[in-house]
């Protein structure tokens, strides 16, 4: 986690996976957050994304939600955190509900693969 503390945070950084490395980003404000892991074939991210909008447009997107006592804030926290919904898209690459957040970003990159 970042030791700034200045507000709004935006952090960005490379992550890696198994099947290769992904954008994990932070953005923080006073009493708010959202954290996102970025793929070329779509993004795991925290329950503050749309899955109705994503999949009305097309897009791979898996979500996990955060507890106001346990928020997700940092894109690592996404990891460990299960599954919720998924848009048909991202169910179309194997995400199922109540995998976890890393397995589903390792479905994103393998789906990002060219065949």
């Amino acid at each position: 986690m970042s030791s700034d503390t200045t507000i709004p945070r935006s952090t960005q950084r490379m992550l890696q996976f198994d099947h290769g490395a992904a954008l994990g980003i932070s953005n923080r404000w006073n009493h708010g957050q959202y954290c996102t892991i970025m793929t070329p074939a779509g993004l795991v991210g925290c329950g503050i994304y749309d899955v109705k909008i994503a999949a009305e447009f097309g897009q791979a997107v898996a979500i996990c939600r955060g507890t106001p006592a346990k928020p997700l804030v940092e894109p690592e926290d996404l990891f460990a955190a299960k599954i919720v919904e998924a848009t048909p898209q991202a169910q179309a690459l194997g995400i199922k509900i109540g995998m976890s957040g890393k397995e589903a970003v390792e479905l994103l990159l393998q789906a990002s693969k060219p065949v």
